[in-house]
């Protein structure tokens, strides 16, 4: 599914979630290896736990760079013995979301960035489907912003598209949903529409990056391409 991925241009892959070692350590050495070919950075998962936990660092026009941290946490359902060790190939790891994991993210942000370089994670967390935040995504991703680790926080695991919102002018957003995926034919989850699917762009201010433009587009899944959503598409 490459030459798909590539179709849409991207200049990264996070790749710490609960699938990507569906097909063991040598599928995800294949899959890192096809990815580096690519020339598309792919944070979250590695050959070993430095490797895993290391940012992408993009450039960005002028000056600084975008450094994009990926991490996975266990209850998004990342099983036993899939993180990443110093001598053992896997995911990038949060074990909890509480006050220590915030600081110890902080400081792994402190020791990669450089004047100029905006920061954001991407983050694989909690269950699927369902509207509602968890209490603990929204003290963690708050906390991050406070201690100034983090620009934009980019949540997904849910499926289905989840609340946004701006906390001290940075975005977080707690579930992105899905963009291509198999689920159409499923059924709905509840109120839930495996086919509602976003596109999102943002826009951040290049000094303090704080949110300056938030666009986004309601699509529709069908048959494995995207379409404009209309009314009948709950999500």
């Amino acid at each position: 599914n490459l030459a798909l991925l590539q179709a849409a241009r991207p200049d990264c892959c996070a790749l710490a979630n609960n699938h990507v070692l569906d097909w063991g350590r040598q599928g995800l050495a294949d899959s890192l290896a096809a990815l580096g070919r690519a020339g598309i950075a792919c944070p979250g998962a590695g050959v070993d736990e430095a490797a895993a936990k290391a940012p992408a660092a993009l450039p960005l026009l002028g000056r600084g760079r975008l450094l994009v941290f990926s991490r996975a946490t266990a209850d998004s359902g990342v099983m036993d013995g899939w993180s990443a060790t110093p001598d053992r190939s896997g995911v990038a790891l949060l074990e909890s979301l509480g006050e220590d994991a915030a600081r110890g993210f902080a400081a792994e942000v402190t020791r990669w960035r450089r004047p100029g370089d905006l920061v954001l994670l991407s983050i694989h967390w909690g269950g699927n489907w369902g509207a509602e935040v968890p209490p603990q995504q929204r003290r963690f991703a708050r906390r991050l912003i406070d201690l100034g680790a983090v620009d934009l926080v980019h949540g997904h695991s849910s499926h289905c598209p989840r609340p946004h919102e701006v906390w001290r002018g940075k975005l977080i957003v707690y579930g992105c949903g899905d963009l291509i995926n198999d689920y159409e034919g499923i059924g709905r989850e509840g109120a839930d529409d495996p086919s509602a699917v976003c596109l999102w762009f943002a826009r951040l201010d290049r000094q303090s990056g704080k949110l300056i433009g938030l666009e986004r587009v309601p699509m529709r899944l069908r048959r494995m391409q995207l379409v404009r959503a209309d009314a009948s598409v709950q999500g």
